[in-house]
């Protein structure tokens, strides 16, 4: 049925070959096994979304404040911007060091 529908796939392919039982990554994938480990990740996950986020508001208001003429407000949204890069470059160098 498969191959009338999709002349392109080959029996050979993998996708018919009927030594093939199941799909998906091998036995033990996905098993993180320290929990330090996740936790910072997970922290430096949820860092560098609020970063993101931040950058996106900052962007937002810098833009419509300078399409209004109020500059210093644009600026003052350009720092924060090059604030929080810092901010995200320092997490990620305090990762490097714990990471070894």
């Amino acid at each position: 049925m498969t191959q009338a529908r999709y002349p392109e796939i080959k029996p050979t392919s993998g996708y018919g070959d009927p030594r093939i039982r199941s799909t998906g990554p091998g036995p033990g994938a996905g098993g993180e096994t320290d929990p330090e480990r996740s936790s910072m990740l997970s922290g430096r996950l949820a860092l560098v979304l609020s970063i993101l986020v931040g950058q996106l508001w900052a962007i937002g208001v810098g833009l419509n404040a300078w399409m209004q003429g109020q500059t210093r407000t644009a600026w003052w949204a350009a720092a924060f911007g090059v604030a929080s890069f810092g901010v995200a470059l320092w997490a990620w160098r305090l990762g490097e060091r714990h990471d070894r």
